[in-house]
């Protein structure tokens, strides 16, 4: 059975092994400094990131998911923004990311969001056949401007 809980302090090495291998997947640089930098927003109750994690039966992390809110201007609402989400591969068909989607929707719910939002890679086939059960795919394209 998995358990969703709050990322915390004591969560930090197995946070930090889940998310160096989400960017490892995504070809993401990724460096310690940066990890320690999230980890702190993670941490920081004032800042708007927050996250979950996916635990085994053994209480031992398979899952992160990193989650923010974002204004809705033209809705006049506030949804939520799903960033990250990684499951340890040994894990994938788990029910792990459902676990995460359920929560998140639930916390969405309690912070009166109207929305939870993700995006992904076109070619990330698996994740998107969860995505298609507890999503709708929308009709918008996504662009960049780097700085």
């Amino acid at each position: 059975m998995t358990r969703i809980v709050p990322i915390t302090p004591e969560h930090r090495d197995e946070w930090e092994r889940l998310y160096a291998a989400y960017a490892a997947f995504y070809k993401v640089e990724q460096t310690p400094e940066m990890r320690a930098r999230v980890w702190g927003w993670l941490q920081d109750p004032d800042h708007e990131v927050t996250g979950f994690l996916a635990l085994d039966d053994s209480g031992r992390p398979i899952a992160l998911a990193h989650f923010r809110p974002f204004a809705r201007p033209l809705a006049a609402s506030t949804g939520g923004f799903f960033d990250d989400l990684f499951v340890d591969p040994q894990a994938r068909g788990s029910g792990a990311a459902q676990a995460i989607f359920a929560a998140i929707a639930e916390e969405g719910r309690k912070r009166g969001w109207s929305v939870i939002r993700w995006i992904t890679a076109e070619g990330n086939y698996r994740a998107r056949s969860v995505y298609d059960r507890v999503g709708v795919k929308t009709k918008w394209v996504t662009y960049d401007i780097p700085l």
